[in-house]
C-alpha cells in the first residue's frame, strides 16, 4: 500500500483515533485482517466473524508490529474507530453474524480506503484496473491475464477467489506506486454487487466471461444474472476515455452487454467456426492426453501459435479473454501468447491435474463447481481417459450449492452428462437430497455408483475401484485410470483428492500444477 498517516487514513475513513493513536504515524505496509499475517508498518482489519472477532486480536496484531487497528469500537491498543451505522446484506457472509453493524462499518471503511489509494494510483502513477466477471471461470481467467499482464509491468491480482466486498478492497490496497495493473475479480449474489465493487475500484476495462445457471437461486433467471454482470461494463469509462469491454460473442446473453456501455467493445470466441464478427478467435484446436489445449490465436492482422499448461477445453476460451486485454494493455499478439504459455495456475484446488508412479491421474477442481463447470470437468474427465486405451473414468462429485428451486434437476441432468460422456463410476459425497438425485439418475443409467457419507468413505470408495482391476487389463499392464473430483467448495472435496495421493502416491512421477 502507498504509506499514509493515521490521520490521513481517519479522514478518509471518517474515523475517529483513539488510545493514542499517533496522527502522524506512518501505515506502510499491509492492510490485514487476519492477525497472523500482520508485518511491520501494517494496520490490522479488525472483521467480526462468524467464529471469531478481529477486535480480540487487537493486542496481539500490535505485537506483531501493526502500527494501528481499524476496528468499530475502542479496543485499548491505538486505533481508528469508525462508528456503526447499519447492519450489512445479510445474504453475505461476511454480515451474516453482524449483531450489530461493526463488520459493515470496518468494510464500509475498508472499501473507503482501497477507493482513495485506488484513486491516487490512476491518477499519479497511470494505474489500470481490469475487471473480471462471470458465472464461471472467474478465477482461472484472472490468473492467465496476471501472467499475460505481468509482461507489462508490475500486477497485483488476488490470491485464490478474493472477488467480494473484502477480497476486492484488500487486493487493492496490495497496490503500491510501481503497480500497472490490478486485476479485480468481480461476483455477484444480486443486482448492485457488481456495480458496488466497480465503485471502489473502478475499472478502465472490464471483461464479462459468460451469464451460467450459478447461483441461480439468488437471482431468480439468467436474465437478472445477466443484469448484474453486465454493471460491470456500465461501469466502464467512455471508448474516447480509454475504455474497453471484452465480451464473449458465444454467449448471447454477453454479447447483448455491447448496447449497455461506453466503452469501445473487443470480442473473442473459441467456438469452431467461431463466432461471427470476433475480434479475437481460436481455431485448430488439439488437446493432449491430460486435455490441455494447443490452437492458434488469431487476431484480424495477425496469428500465433499457443500450448497452454492448463487443463481443460475450456480454458481456450478463458485464455481468449485473457489475450484481449494484454492486447489492449499494449502487449503484441506475439508477447500475449507468450504469456498465456507460460502461465501455470495460482490459485489451489483448480484443475490440478497430478498423475502417481502406479499411472493414476486424479484432476482436483474442487475449489467451487456450477452445472457448467461441472459438463466442463466431466468432458475433460472423458478426454483424458479417451486418450488411455485401458484407463476407467470415476467421477467423485459433490453438491452445487445456490442454484433454486431446480437444484434437483440440475444434479440429475449430471446423472445424463455422465452417461453421455461414458464414465464408468461414480462416487457421489454427502446425503443431501440433491447428491441423492445425481446418484438415482447416475444408477439408473446403469453407472457402478455408490454414495459416500464424507471425505473419508470417498477415499476408501475410490481405492476400492482403483484396486480392482479388470483381468482383461492386467495383461497390458496400467491401465492409468482418472479421477475428476469436483464440488462447491463448502464440501472440502479437496480432501479427497489429497487423501488419494498422500494414500496412493508417496513419491509421484510427475506433477502437472494446473
Amino acid at each position: 500500500m502507498i504509506a499514509l498517516t493515521l490521520a490521513e487514513i481517519a479522514e478518509i475513513t471518517g474515523g475517529v483515533l483513539h488510545d493514542g493513536a499517533d496522527p502522524e504515524a506512518i501505515v506502510s505496509s499491509f492492510v490485514e485482517f487476519d492477525s497472523r499475517k500482520i508485518t511491520a508498518g501494517g494496520l490490522f482489519l479488525a472483521l467480526p466473524g462468524a467464529r471469531v472477532d478481529g477486535h480480540d486480536y487487537a493486542n496481539t496484531a500490535m505485537a506483531a508490529g501493526a502500527v494501528a487497528v481499524l476496528a468499530a469500537r475502542p479496543v485499548g491498543v491505538p486505533a481508528i474507530v469508525v462508528t456503526p451505522n447499519g447492519r450489512g446484506d445479510s445474504t453475505s457472509e461476511v454480515y451474516a453474524h453482524d449483531e450489530d453493524g461493526s463488520a459493515k462499518a470496518v468494510v464500509d471503511a475498508l472499501s473507503a480506503l482501497a477507493h482513495a489509494v485506488v484513486t491516487k494510483l490512476v491518477h499519479d502513477s497511470g494505474l489500470t484496473v481490469v475487471g473480471i466477471t462471470g458465472s464461471a471461470g472467474k478465477t482461472s481467467t484472472k490468473d492467465f491475464v496476471a501472467s499475460v499482464l505481468r509482461q507489462a509491468g508490475d500486477t497485483v491480482a488476488p490470491p485464490g477467489s478474493f472477488n467480494n466486498e473484502v477480497g476486492l478492497p484488500y487486493t487493492a490496497l496490495r497496490c503500491d506506486s510501481d503497480t500497472r495493473f490490478l486485476v479485480a475479480e468481480m461476483s455477484a449474489r444480486g443486482i448492485g454487487h457488481i456495480a458496488h465493487l466497480a465503485e471502489i475500484t473502478p475499472p478502465r476495462i472490464g471483461a464479462v466471461l459468460n451469464v451460467g445457471s450459478a447461483h441461480l437461486g439468488e437471482f431468480g433467471s439468467r436474465d437478472n444474472i445477466a443484469r448484474a454482470k453486465g454493471e460491470l461494463v456500465e461501469a466502464l469509462p467512455a471508448g474516447n476515455e480509454g475504455g474497453v469491454a471484452v465480451l464473449n460473442l458465444d454467449d448471447p446473453f454477453v454479447a447483448a452487454m455491447s448496447s449497455r456501455t461506453r466503452a469501445r467493445v473487443l470480442t473473442y470466441s473459441a467456438t469452431t467456426p467461431p463466432s461471427s464478427g470476433a475480434d479475437l478467435w481460436a481455431s485448430n484446436v488439439v488437446l493432449d492426453d491430460v486435455a490441455r489445449a494447443s490452437f492458434t490465436l488469431n487476431s484480424r492482422s495477425d496469428s500465433a501459435q499457443v500450448t497452454l499448461q492448463v487443463f481443460g477445453e475450456h480454458q481456450v476460451s478463458n485464455s481468449l479473454a485473457a489475450a484481449a486485454i494484454g492486447l489492449e494493455a499494449g502487449l503484441s499478439l506475439q508477447q500475449v501468447a507468450e504469456g498465456l504459455q507460460n502461465h501455470k495456475s495460482a490459485s489451489a484446488h483448480r484443475m490440478d491435474v497430478r498423475t502417481g508412479v502406479d499411472g493414476v491421474t486424479v484432476i482436483n477442481d474442487s475449489y467451487n463447481a456450477n452445472p457448467d463447470s461441472m459438463r466442463a470437468g466431466i468432458a475433460a474427465l472423458a478426454y483424458t481417459v479417451s486418450a488411455r486405451p485401458h484407463a476407467r473414468a470415476i467421477a467423485v462429485l459433490g453438491e452445487m450449492n445456490e442454484l433454486g428451486p431446480d437444484a434437483a434437476g440440475s444434479h440429475r441432468a449430471l446423472g445424463e452428462e455422465l452417461d453421455r460422456y461414458r464414465v464408468g463410476y461414480l462416487v457421489a459425497v454427502g446425503d443431501s437430497p440433491n447428491t441423492r438425485a445425481m446418484a438415482e439418475e447416475a444408477r439408473a443409467r446403469g453407472i457402478n455408483t455408490e454414495i459416500a457419507a464424507d471425505v473419508d468413505e470417498a477415499v476408501s470408495l475410490v481405492e476400492s475401484v482403483l484396486r480392482t482391476c479388470p483381468a482383461e487389463y492386467n495383461a497390458n499392464g496400467n491401465p492409468g485410470d482418472v479421477v475428476l473430483v469436483k464440488a462447491s467448495n463448502s464440501l472440502g472435496l479437496w480432501r479427497v483428492a489429497e487423501g488419494l495421493l498422500t494414500s496412493r502416491y508417496h513419491h509421484e512421477e510427475k506433477t502437472k500444477g494446473i
